[in-house]
């Protein structure tokens, strides 16, 4: 019994070992993969054909690896048999996405649907519907789809999948993951975390650097090193409520002058229809004492002195799109919105920076499109605030990915975890 599971254990790490490097190459023959993983030939053949047989490789055409000898096959990832799927509840829609072993995007659907306040039940029966409908055609697409991860705009407990906190929703302690019916396991993550491994995986490929998403709320993910930073309990790049201003408005955490209610999609949009203030002047802010520190974000005694109602905002199809139009028409309101933004955005990553000192910023989710207009602003008040303290501040750079990118990095999740244990889906 003992020797069986031994023998187990070993093919385990064997095939991870193999499905790993022909991962790493993108092709690579039979004797290539013998050489590079230390296996014997008929060891290497017999995994690859295990690998073949479970649909996560493929044989593509014959290649001579040098002058003499007979030809080799090539061995790549496939494409067409095994698929992961990326989910994610925010406020103001539902994501869906397949993604097969290849890293190809398959299928991706969007639901615009107002979650605010609403019971989780009902958030995940409409997450179930569209769920079963893209399953679906995954299906007729020849895809079996194995696992998935579920984004959610709250830190969440990873070994119970309880979201502890997710204002925007007014979710306080959901058992989430316990909710959950599909007919294959989903765990459940933080949107933002998610957010940064898409950026890993599917986007610019920076080994270290900070991910800003930025949506109704606004999260941070971490990544040193090509690994994801969660902290102590899985909680850390809560940036949205990282304080710009003490005596700012009050927001849904319970604290006052989050950044969320100076840059959040609600407060840009809301500051975009309203008269608009300007930050202060770079070198007009009073210094504090650490360099250029503002004693508090631009406001005038008229704005309002809390987060906007959801009667006060412009209706769901508009929202950005609708931005963006006033934006190109050179609407000054919506300029100055972003130009607010920017700067306390600016201010909350000038902590972000001095405290986990990422190589690069990329800002993602609406302000990947708003980029433009406040890419600028947000480089140049970093560059005031931390100057004197760096010889070099972080490049601030756009995600190509925006609002994808949490639907993505949990359908990356799922192919991370088949790539490191094919043999649990081979035996299952």
């Amino acid at each position: 019994m003992t020797q069986a599971l031994r023998h187990d254990a070993m093919r385990a790490r064997n095939l991870a070992l193999v499905l790993g490097a022909v991962g790493a190459r993108g092709s690579v023959t039979r004797a290539a993969l013998a050489e590079m993983t230390g296996l014997t030939k008929t060891t290497v053949s017999k995994l690859v054909g295990d690998l073949i047989e479970g649909g996560l490789v493929v044989e593509t055409g014959a290649v001579r690896d040098g002058e003499r000898g007979r030809p080799g096959v090539e061995i790549r990832i496939s494409g067409q048999h095994v698929a992961a799927l990326g989910l994610e509840i925010n406020v103001d829609y539902l994501a869906v996405c397949v993604v097969d072993l290849a890293r190809t995007v398959r299928l991706r659907r969007t639901q615009a649907v107002d979650n605010r306040a609403a019971p989780p039940v009902d958030v995940i029966a409409r997450l179930g519907d569209l769920v079963a409908s893209v399953v679906d055609e995954a299906v007729e697409k020849g895809l079996r789809v194995v696992a998935g991860v579920l984004a959610v705009p709250g830190p969440v407990d990873m070994t119970s999948g309880v979201v502890h906190n997710a204002p925007n929703l007014g979710w306080r302690d959901v058992p989430l993951a316990s909710l959950l019916r599909f007919p294959f396991p989903v765990r459940v993550e933080n949107e933002a975390n998610l957010a940064a491994l898409g950026e890993l995986w599917f986007g610019s490929g920076l080994p270290d650097f900070l991910h800003v998403s930025g949506e109704i709320g606004i999260g941070a993910g971490l990544v040193v090193r090509g690994r994801l930073f969660r902290g102590a309990h899985g909680f850390a790049g809560e940036l949205g409520h990282v304080v710009v201003s003490p005596a700012g408005p009050p927001c849904r955490c319970g604290g006052r002058g989050c950044l969320e209610q100076y840059a959040g999609q609600d407060a840009l949009l809301t500051a975009a229809r309203a008269t608009a203030s300007v930050r202060p002047a770079a070198g007009a802010s009073p210094a504090g004492a650490c360099g250029n520190a503002p004693a508090g974000p631009p406001h005038k005694a008229g704005d309002a002195a809390g987060p906007p109602s959801p009667g006060m905002l412009l209706p769901a199809q508009q929202g950005v799109s609708w931005m963006l139009s006033r934006l190109r028409e050179g609407d000054q309101n919506a300029r100055a919105a972003c130009e607010r933004a920017a700067w306390a955005l600016g201010v909350a990553l000038s902590s972000a920076v001095n405290l986990v000192d990422p190589d690069a910023i990329v800002l993602g989710g609406i302000y990947a499109p708003l980029f433009p207009w406040i890419g600028d602003t947000v480089a140049d008040t970093l560059k005031a605030r931390l100057g004197q303290m760096r010889g070099a501040v972080p490049p601030v750079v756009v995600s190509r990915l925006g609002a994808e990118a949490a639907a993505l990095g949990a359908a990356g999740q799922v192919i991370e975890q088949v790539m490191a244990d094919p043999a649990a889906l081979l035996h299952g």
